[in-house]
Order: C-alpha cells, then sequence, then structure tokens
C-alpha cells in the first residue's frame, strides 16, 4: 500500500508567498525518491497557512527524501520563516484519480 501525508505549517506573516515557493521548487526532486503526488496549496481566507497532501511508494521512501541534500537545503531556508506551528497526518492510500493503479 502506498503512504500518504497531509499536513499544514504556519509561516510567519508576511512570508506565506516565499515559503510556497520554496515547497514548489523542491517538488521537482521528490518524483525519483518515490513520489507520487506533491500538492502544495493555501485559502484566500488565511494568509499563514500552507497545506501540503503527498503520496509516495511507502514511508521508508518519504523518511528517506527527508534525507536528500535538496530536501535538506529546502528545509534549512524555510524553517526561519515558519511560526512552529505543525499539524501532519499519515494514511495509507487504497486509490483515486491521478494516482499509479496497482500495488505501492
Amino acid at each position: 500500500m502506498r503512504f500518504g501525508y497531509f499536513g499544514s505549517m504556519k509561516a510567519e506573516p508576511g512570508h506565506r508567498d516565499e515559503v510556497v515557493r520554496i515547497l514548489l521548487a523542491a517538488a521537482a526532486g521528490v518524483r525519483d525518491a518515490g513520489c507520487h503526488l506533491y500538492v502544495v496549496g493555501v485559502a484566500d481566507d488565511d494568509d499563514q497557512t500552507i497545506w501540503v497532501t503527498e503520496v509516495w511508494d511507502s514511508k521508508e521512501h518519504h523518511d528517506a527524501s527527508l534525507r536528500l541534500p535538496e530536501t535538506r537545503a529546502a528545509i534549512g531556508r524555510a524553517m526561519p520563516l515558519l511560526t512552529g506551528e505543525f499539524t501532519s497526518r499519515e494514511f495509507t492510500v487504497l486509490g483515486g484519480l491521478g494516482l499509479p493503479s496497482g500495488p505501492g
């Protein structure tokens, strides 16, 4: 089964768009690491919160991606721009539109 991750983070006032740019730039490097879906979003009525949804081959692939030099560099750039308020939820992905068919 594939691994899913859904989380949010709050940016310091005035820095949400900069954090979004960092996250989107980092998205290009995760496909080869086993990522099938990496979506970054914001709400029009909340200028601080950023939502990220991910689908991976496995939790191990996700965890390994966090050790990649480019991922660590992106995290290093984003962290000073965040408030430290995070939420997260891990889940088993059963399928859906846009995902490759078959087991993870």
